[in-house]
């Protein structure tokens, strides 16, 4: 940090998704079925790779039935140098600004679709946020497997979320999911983890 900046007190910070995200957005209508919806956030999360725009993941919130989105997120985590930047948060922060309201079940029912299962962070996010159903592309172990580390997770998170009635499908579209974030790595992408917790020093 430069030495005249030190005392400077950051007051605000804002999520503005990139044109090539928002173009696929522009008179969208209804998707009715799981897959178009997947399809629209796989084509999202492509092009935060095609583009070099950060990790390889997007998430969008539907209404549930009628298949309208609300709002639409990318990994902004470099771009805004937010470590909490991911795409379903950025998903979830822009749909409370259009619906103004922190607690988006006000406005009925809402389906987050993700590229990938939500890392710790972003999981914790659903149940305050009012979603009622998360659908995921890859897997947790598709993101470790690259190198990206999904935080603490308890094994049975899928039921956690189902027991605060919250349903959860995975697997729609896992393939193509998996292998955009492959592409990634492969490409030569960033890998960024917070850093690793030093365990204290063991008493002899």
């Amino acid at each position: 940090m430069a030495d005249d900046k030190v005392n400077e007190v950051p007051t605000e910070v804002s999520f503005v998704l990139p044109p090539w995200a928002t173009s696929p957005l522009d008179g969208l209508g209804p998707l009715l079925d799981v897959e178009a919806r997947m399809a629209l956030v796989l084509q999202l999360a492509a092009a935060t790779v095609a583009n070099s725009s950060g990790g390889p993941f997007a998430a969008a919130l539907f209404t549930l039935g009628d298949g309208r989105i609300v709002a639409a997120g990318v990994n902004l985590v470099l771009a805004t140098r937010a470590p909490v930047a991911h795409a379903e948060i950025v998903a979830i922060a822009l749909a409370g600004s259009r619906l103004g309201t922190h607690d988006l079940a006000r406005a009925g029912p809402l389906e987050l679709v993700t590229s990938c299962e939500p890392c710790a962070m972003c999981m914790g996010a659903l149940p305050w946020a009012g979603v009622s159903c998360v659908v995921c592309g890859a897997r947790d172990e598709d993101a470790r497997a690259v190198g990206f580390d999904e935080g603490d997770k308890h094994p049975d998170w899928p039921d956690r979320l189902r027991a605060r009635g919250i349903e959860v499908i995975r697997d729609v579209g896992r393939e193509e999911a998996a292998e955009i974030l492959r592409r990634y790595a492969v490409g030569g992408g960033v890998i960024y983890n917070g850093m690793s917790v030093a365990r204290p020093p063991e008493r002899g």
